[in-house]
């Protein structure tokens, strides 16, 4: 048979991009040694993140970034537990993950060996929600949008097929889910001309951490006010009398008309955080977080309904959408803070705020850690766009350390997020950061190793 001619040969398709690889970093950083991060159940937090970068073979080179938000020690099995994820991922096309993210959630979710060790709960799952978020930053990239655009954009009846109803039936159905989001386009163009002029409301953590002393609280609130935030928040729960002194300078420092948010971790019995929120409502805190145990759904409703007025937040520890509907169905809760890193990815918190759209309770999302704030921005600001339309009594937490970690970090102005413009969301580190805080061998973790054996006692020689 002859050849044909160069110019006559059918064209070859393009072979389709994949996934290649799934790299794993075990990032900390020293934050237990300013004290930042301090709480009365934390009280020396190692800010450090399991780090999950998608590598594809696409022409672009795109990759997508994920990450799960830990406090130290156990950073390494939350990085294993990601690496068990990796047959699931490579190998998948990245059009299709990229068309339907929902795809991989249901297939990590539904691994009926993996899934033992949850289900849906644990370190299991929140490596999931890290190989998730990296799918739907891959996504978000490609599509040359913020995820909070590409989410506000998408078509609703789509964003319902990304949401797992299994379990919520009884309180959400897909119908009434696609009535929220259909409801929450009314409006969404102007919205988000709002949303990127003004930004979206934020409160700051930064001077409450319980290891400061009380010049720096005073001082940090103080700045706060004076930067423009309305709302500041203090960790309380080790004692009664420090509290009770901390919190009067506080409110002395920001005065009468900024709303002070008080968190105890989870530290107390159901009728000692009764009896410690009422001590501290001379103060007029906005709400107690998490005052018990983050399971207790039944000890949340009995603290919100004794210590009314100030309000019961929590969620930054609930496992999943199932806790969360059970937390709205008992009334367990006024304020609910999700978190983008401890359920499994953006797809479970689709779930979670149309839940809490359902129920009409004001989402304040968590964001007390590395990275957290540049993810949950995206989060509530969708929400506030195309689904719950309004920002009132809704906050971001904002702290101030670790940005600059990040290729697209947040920016904060006279107290309010500023929308992001690029591309994902908002989740890859810079390869420096990496390199340096990357935990044991990263170049501050060996200085740090090499300074501590330097000054160790050297033994006595005969």
């Amino acid at each position: 048979m002859v050849p044909l001619p160069p110019t006559e040969r059918p064209a070859v398709p393009p072979t389709p991009a994949r996934v290649v690889a799934l790299d794993t970093h075990d990032i900390r950083f020293p934050t237990s040694r300013e004290l930042d991060g301090s709480d009365a159940m934390n009280p020396d937090p190692d800010y450090s993140a399991a780090y999950v970068v998608l590598r594809t073979d696409a022409p672009d080179g795109a990759a997508g970034h994920g990450f799960v938000f830990t406090i130290g020690r156990g950073n390494e099995v939350q990085v294993a537990a990601i690496e068990a994820l990796r047959g699931h991922v490579v190998g998948r096309s990245v059009d299709a993950l990229c068309a339907d993210p929902g795809s991989l959630s249901r297939d990590l979710v539904g691994d009926s060996q993996l899934r033992w060790l949850g289900p849906e709960k644990g370190v299991m799952h929140m490596a999931i929600g890290a190989v998730v978020n990296a799918v739907w930053d891959l996504a978000a990239r490609r599509a040359g949008l913020p995820l909070w655009r590409l989410l506000a954009e998408a078509d609703p009846e789509w964003l319902v097929g990304q949401v797992d109803f299994r379990y919520l039936t009884d309180a959400l159905t897909p119908e009434q889910a696609l009535d929220l989001l259909r409801r929450g386009r009314e409006g969404a163009g102007e919205r988000a001309a709002a949303l990127r002029d003004r930004g979206y409301p934020a409160y700051t953590t930064s001077p409450g951490w319980l290891g400061y002393g009380d010049e720096k609280l005073t001082r940090l609130a103080v700045e706060a006010v004076d930067e423009g935030f309305r709302q500041i928040k203090l960790k309380v729960g080790a004692d009664l009398a420090d509290d009770v002194r901390r919190l009067r300078a506080a409110r002395a420092a920001v005065g009468p008309d900024v709303r002070i948010a008080v968190d105890a971790n989870q530290r107390w019995n159901v009728d000692e955080a009764i009896e410690w929120t009422r001590a501290l409502a001379e103060f007029r805190p906005y709400w107690m977080e998490e005052p018990t145990s983050p399971d207790d759904i039944l000890g949340h409703a009995r603290v919100r309904a004794a210590v009314a007025p100030v309000k019961v937040a929590t969620g930054e520890h609930v496992h999943n959408r199932v806790v969360f509907k059970q937390l709205l169905q008992a009334g367990s809760l006024d304020i609910l803070q999700l978190d983008a890193a401890r359920v499994g990815g953006v797809n479970e918190n689709l779930a979670i705020l149309l839940l809490a759209a359902r129920f009409g309770v004001p989402v304040c999302p968590h964001a007390g850690g590395v990275g957290l704030c540049e993810l949950v921005q995206h989060l509530a600001m969708f929400d506030f766009v195309a689904l719950s339309g309004t920002t009132e009594d809704r906050v971001i937490e904002y702290v101030d350390h670790l940005h600059d970690h990040f290729t697209d970090p947040v920016v904060i102005r006279d107290g309010h997020y500023r929308a992001p413009a690029a591309p994902g969301f908002s989740a890859a580190m810079k390869p420096a950061s990496i390199a340096e805080f990357g935990y044991p061998g990263g170049t501050f973790w060996s200085a740090d190793l090499a300074r501590r054996t330097a000054d160790e006692p050297k033994g006595n020689t005969v």
